[in-house]
């Protein structure tokens, strides 16, 4: 199981926007989710764009180190597990290569610190 995971130094803010118009998508760490009922965004607090309908600032993220197969399962189901055990609450992401793992600011070292007691290794 891959137990490598990566500190992003950002914070981040989850969002709904009126349209992507505004959306610097040159920035890192730039997701987006679009249904028939909202659009959603989630990028570093600075990228926030000006048409944000609403916002959570406030998030910290860490993501696996490296690629994951889509053959591995339950990696994410056993951080959310751990997490979840320690009363640590996650927002997830997916994208092609990897999962990023959110958690609100004031709990983001509690997870670190549950994570590394499973077993789990940060890397710089």
């Amino acid at each position: 199981m891959m137990k490598t995971l990566k500190i992003i130094e950002e914070e981040f803010s989850v969002c709904q926007v009126a349209d992507y118009e505004k959306v610097d998508f040159s920035a890192p760490y730039v997701f987006i989710g679009s249904t028939e009922d909202e659009k959603s965004l989630v990028c570093p607090v600075r990228s926030v764009p000006e048409n944000t309908v609403a916002r959570e600032d406030g998030w910290r993220a860490f993501r696996f180190e490296g690629t994951l197969a889509f053959s591995l399962i339950g990696i994410l189901a056993h951080v959310s597990k751990v997490l979840a055990d320690g009363g640590v609450g996650i927002f997830a992401i997916s994208t092609f290569n990897t999962d990023y793992i959110l958690t609100r600011s004031e709990s983001f070292e509690r997870a670190v610190g549950l994570l590394r007691a499973a077993g789990f290794d940060f890397v710089p």
